[in-house]
């Protein structure tokens, strides 16, 4: 299969995701991809071959070996990688629909933009991201559930016991490189769970942001309602100005306080 392609296909994704999401992303290639591609296909690449029953009963070696092996780990792994990687061309399409839209809408209104920017996530991006991380995680815990249902635990055992038809009785069968092969099965599990964690983060994140929006919106919504129904007038003068003058001063007492008044007002204007 050709992994180049789907990454060059899904690089394009960073450019529209968050600080998780390329964190995510780069987890998905480099610790599961490359690990896949390099080192996994070449462990379990002779699990067929070299898989042993104590037992020379025709068929008896290829009845226990779909029995212990239902799915190969390999297959398995190439089909959550499709599965999990997929999401991420939701967002990619939904970014070139409005691409197209704005186009379109651009020829119409002379130079008028329908989006400033067909890439921000607001509106139905927003929910078409939030949607495809749900399906990124959901696929990981999905694909984590299988594997645990179908070999019983993340475990591979170095002897295993068959009885089935056509073997003779209960025959010992081996399995090549065991450690080994439970060593890679152990990293993908533990590098699809921080994946799943990612996803999450990026989720919480998101739906954070959205509701402190929210919330600074509606306060300045209702502070400017505010100052619309309690208008500000002009602040009142000091109370001095409206000092009361003593009734019982005489003529040149008061002509005397007036000047007071008066070059007190100066000396404050010219402070």
């Amino acid at each position: 299969m050709n992994w180049s392609g789907l990454e060059g296909l899904l690089s394009g994704v960073n450019q529209y995701s968050t600080a998780f999401g390329r964190i995510w992303l780069s987890m998905v290639f480099v610790f599961r991809v490359l690990v896949f591609v390099v080192a996994a296909q070449r462990v379990w690449g002779d699990e067929s071959k070299d898989f042993v029953c104590n037992t020379r009963q025709p068929g008896c070696t290829n009845i226990c070996y779909d029995h212990i092996f239902p799915i190969s780990h390999i297959r398995l792994w190439a089909l959550q990688l499709i599965f999990v990687t997929c999401p991420s061309l939701m967002v990619m399409a939904h970014v070139k629909y409005r691409e197209g839209k704005d186009k379109k809408y651009v020829e119409q209104h002379h130079g008028s933009h329908l989006y400033a920017n067909p890439g921000k996530k607001r509106g139905g991006l927003w929910w078409t991201y939030l949607v495809s991380l749900v399906f990124k995680a959901g696929f990981d815990v999905a694909f984590l559930y299988i594997l645990y249902r179908i070999y019983h635990g993340y475990d591979l055992p170095k002897l295993s016991k068959c009885s089935l038809e056509p073997c003779p009785n209960t025959v010992d069968c081996f399995i090549s490189r065991p450690t080994e092969k439970k060593i890679f099965m152990l990293f993908m599990v533990v590098s699809s769970a921080v994946c799943i964690l990612m996803c999450v983060l990026e989720m919480f994140y998101l739906i954070g942001k959205r509701i402190s929006k929210l919330v600074r919106v509606r306060h300045e919504n209702e502070r400017l309602v505010f100052a619309d129904q309690h208008e500000l007038t002009t602040i009142a003068p000091p109370r001095s100005q409206y000092r009361r003058t003593d009734p019982t001063l005489t003529d040149s007492q008061l002509s005397l306080y007036k000047r007071e008044k008066i070059k007190e007002n100066t000396i404050t204007t010219t402070l």
